[in-house]
């Protein structure tokens, strides 16, 4: 079923004139409605205005976008960043880079459709990916690039990349989609491209939104220098608008914010699992916010307790049906013990 809210979904919505605990989205630190978060962004609105209507490639150019991809860097332990208005166009600029006569695209069991080209087909499994790059290797001089997206419930990616060591990741190029990381998992938020970088691949380039984590719309490419700078050239980068800049300001400036919320994430993971009494039916990644299940009718019978939770077909109405609970920092103790009692009723 599909509801229509007025405000943004954050801890509480309303339907039908009737409040529900709401344990979706991907609002994973809840800064959208982080009063002290929104209170930066609009002090940035007005230093740097509500959009930056020109390219980053002309003549005039803002310094705040080369400071905060420096930050961003750093945080990640990349060697260079580049952002862009959305995780979605960051994926694709890599594709569209990467998709030559030079590398040959193979993508990992549920790679996220941002990181497809037209004709992109996901491995069913690890092992037929690993015996098609294989393959390919004995037949080919094209340099495999391997897509993949760094978190799935399954726990086959982060934190272990487990799958991936079977690779011959010395002759590989690995692009991961780190959106569902970024700001939620690692030291800090950094996500996973440190860990992916621990592999040894070929090279390493991470995309991902910072809309997730941090709470804006903004995606961005972590990659070496050089990337970078094939980046900055390609058509795309120089024709598309960028992110907004007093969104990106709002990362570094709002860094304690940013680390408070991580906090009470954290916290409230700990005690959803500490409350529960079984945690069989449910699926998840240690330290992470996100719990999968298979059960259609626990998700109605949430809903008949006023809980809405994640749960319809993505990415398109074709597409198998995603059902899954998200804390979130916007949640308070009293959110999560509710929920798990309910939980541990059903």
């Amino acid at each position: 079923m599909t509801y229509k809210v007025d405000d943004f979904p954050g801890r509480i919505i309303t339907l039908a004139n009737s409040s529900y605990h709401y344990f979706g989205g991907t609002s994973y630190l809840g800064l959208q409605t982080n009063t002290a978060f929104q209170q930066l962004y609009i002090k940035n609105l007005r230093k740097y205005g509500t959009n930056y209507a020109a390219s980053r490639n002309a003549n005039v150019q803002l310094y705040i976008f080369e400071t905060v991809e420096h930050y961003l860097a750093q945080l990640v332990s990349s060697e260079s960043c580049i952002t862009l208005s959305s995780g979605f166009l960051a994926s694709q600029l890599v594709v569209k880079l990467l998709h030559d006569d030079a590398h040959q695209l193979f993508y990992a069991p549920g790679t996220h459709i941002a990181s497809h080209h037209a004709k992109a087909i996901n491995h069913g499994s690890f092992d037929d990916l690993n015996n098609a790059i294989r393959k390919h290797l004995k037949e080919s001089n094209q340099i495999p690039v391997v897509l993949f997206d760094t978190l799935d419930v399954m726990g086959e990616n982060y934190p272990a990349f487990q799958a991936l060591k079977n690779l011959p990741l010395d002759q590989i190029i690995l692009v991961g989609d780190d959106s569902h990381g970024i700001g939620v998992v690692g030291e800090n938020g950094q996500g996973s491209c440190h860990d992916i970088k621990q592999l040894n691949p070929k090279e390493v380039i991470v995309c991902c939104s910072l809309g997730k984590g941090f709470g804006i719309q903004a995606g961005a490419i972590f990659c070496s220098k050089q990337r970078t700078q094939e980046l900055r050239m390609n058509p795309i980068f120089g024709g598309a608008s960028p992110a907004a800049p007093a969104a990106l300001a709002c990362l570094m400036e709002g860094k304690e914010i940013i680390h408070e919320q991580q906090i009470k994430l954290r916290n409230n993971i700990d005690l959803f699992h500490e409350q529960l009494l079984d945690e069989t039916f449910l699926k998840w990644i240690k330290n992470y916010p996100v719990f999968t299940f298979s059960d259609e009718g626990f998700a109605s019978y949430l809903e008949t307790k006023k809980i809405i939770i994640t749960n319809f077909n993505y990415p398109s109405k074709n597409d198998k049906l995603v059902s899954r609970i998200v804390l979130s920092a916007a949640h308070n103790s009293e959110d999560i013990i509710h929920l798990t009692k309910l939980i541990n009723h059903f």
